[in-house]
């Protein structure tokens, strides 16, 4: 399927779009914080970017210079990843659930000049820093009221080329190596992001997104920032999801949509609201669409909450690559296909066979994406990029997909061995890793299975020099302290041997057979 759709941003950088806006529409909203009640305009906006900008340039940084973040969502996070951009600078925000070991590669691998963390997770990035072979300025952060900046601002705001090529965004994905890889994304490829979203789901200047998945997640930053961003429209962003709260955020602040993973969506359908039924759909009624995405929905969870909430919920598909969405199924009253992702939106789309041919409709193959939103490269990583990209500029998803006959894709499974939890990849070897590093296990194999809720589950398989000395939960807790919550594997099953191919590999998919043989999975 070829969608060569060109989408033209109104500004080419986030600067100029940000000041564009500011011009335009100076006492528009942008954004809405619920738990302080503060209200940000366009040129209310541009100020602030303009004073961190100051303060960046008093602190040494200058354009190209890496700048991370950790904390929960508000205004400090939106603020920094927005600023960082806005000043030419390159913004790496640093995932909280990855694990310190991850956490220490990050920030020492991508080069970042200067952090901005919360209290809850100061310790945690001080630690980090401290292994790393370069100096990194730490600076506390408050959630709500920003930094607390180590100097006085410059007296005047830098005037600094932001060019559409430039690099602005440094994000890292999990690859089957167990080292993460770091994606650069261009100001172009952030801003066809966030077009392609923003024509996919129709918006416009009056919609308003919910965004509660975190800023460090390329879903939040692509589409629910840069696409209202784009389009001139705003945005809520509460502290992070509470089920309890979520209904109430878009009621009283009038969001027209929001965009969620499989798991939330299923938290959803299993809290008891004081509105319900009619009444709730009633209050609802003004909500244009869901959409769902970084992970598969299960379709039978996808009629469930269309029918109990009455609205449309899109499914769509993205990658840290690709600037999050490259998929999307139509706007209602087109036709949406439960079970897949959709079509192509700004993007050229193919399904090709081993040999790199384009296969024929109904026929399985590797999903191929080409367009605007692809990224740059991977950061220091020459082979990575040229093994990601066929010599026609094609990037491979590692994704096997169909095609049928009206041009929507269906998913059926994965080349590289990926586990995706919650809209997070995780990689299978990573947690290998862990697991041979404790002294009395001789074979590790971890793998994901389909799970309704969270997209996929993590599975652990070892055979141990001694199963009287180590239990199951002490080996659960030795991944926990390793790899945190999101990579911990919910199950770790003791075997005596592991299949494994001729070159010694344990073999994943005859692992899961095994599993399902002996009623485990």
């Amino acid at each position: 399927m070829s969608n060569s759709l060109s989408y033209t941003p109104p500004a080419n950088t986030i600067r100029a779009l940000i000041d564009k806006f500011a011009e335009e529409y100076p006492h528009r909203i942008f954004v809405i914080f619920p738990e302080t009640k503060i209200e940000l305009s366009y040129s209310q906006l541009k100020k602030i970017m303009q004073e961190y900008a100051q303060y960046y340039n008093a602190m040494g940084l200058v354009k190209g210079d890496t700048i991370s973040f950790m904390m929960g969502n508000g205004a400090s996070s939106l603020l920094l990843f927005l600023s960082t951009l806005y000043s030419g600078c390159i913004s790496s925000p640093l995932n909280p659930a990855a694990g310190q070991e991850q956490i220490e590669y990050v920030l020492d691998h991508s080069d970042t000049k200067t952090v901005f963390v919360s209290e809850n997770f100061y310790d945690q990035v001080f630690s980090a820093a401290e292994k790393s072979s370069h100096n990194i300025t730490i600076v506390k952060t408050d959630i709500d009221n920003g930094p607390i900046w180590p100097t006085t601002p410059s007296t005047s705001i830098p005037d600094v080329n932001v060019s559409t090529e430039d690099d602005g965004l440094l994000m890292y994905t999990s690859g089957t190596t167990g080292r993460p890889k770091g994606v650069i994304l261009t100001h172009k490829n952030l801003l066809a992001g966030g077009m392609n979203t923003a024509k996919a789901h129709e918006l416009s200047d009056k919609d308003r997104a919910l965004c509660v998945l975190p800023l460090c997640h390329i879903n939040a930053q692509c589409v629910t920032v840069m696409a209202p961003l784009v389009s001139a429209g705003s945005v809520v962003m509460p502290h992070g999801f509470k089920v309890s709260l979520f209904w109430e955020w878009i009621i009283k602040h009038h969001a027209t949509w929001f965009s969620v993973v499989p798991t939330i969506i299923s938290y959803l359908m299993h809290n008891e609201s004081e509105l319900n039924g009619e009444a709730l759909k009633e209050a609802l009624s003004k909500v244009r669409f869901g959409r769902s995405a970084s992970a598969p929905l299960a379709p039978s969870l996808h009629e469930e909450f269309e029918a109990t909430f009455g609205m449309p919920l899109v499914e769509t598909m993205g990658l840290t690559e690709t600037s999050a969405q490259i998929l999307s199924n139509p706007m209602p009253p087109k036709r949406n296909k439960y079970g897949s992702p959709g079509i192509g939106f700004g993007t050229d789309i193919k399904i090709i066979d081993d040999q790199g041919e384009k296969q024929a409709i109904g026929k399985e193959g590797e999903l191929m994406v080409r367009g605007d939103c692809v990224m740059r490269c991977y950061y220091k990583n020459l082979e990575a990029t040229k093994n990601t990209f066929s010599e026609d500029g094609w990037l491979h998803t590692g994704d096997l997909a169909k095609q049928d006959e009206d041009g929507f894709i269906f998913i059926t499974g994965r080349l590289k061995e990926l586990i995706i939890k919650c809209g997070e990849n995780i990689a299978p070897r990573e947690i290998d890793d862990v697991l041979y590093s404790h002294p009395n296990v001789i074979e590790a194999g971890a793998v994901g299975i389909d799970d309704r809720d969270y997209g996929q589950e993590v599975i652990a398989c070892v055979v141990v020099k001694d199963s009287k000395k180590l239990s199951e939960e002490e080996l659960t807790q030795y991944c926990f302290d390793k790899l945190g919550k999101l990579k911990t594997p919910k199950n770790i099953f003791f075997f005596n041997d592991l299949p494994k191919g001729p070159s010694g590999k344990v073999q994943r998919l005859k692992l899961v057979d095994q599993l399902k043989e002996k009623n485990l999975i």
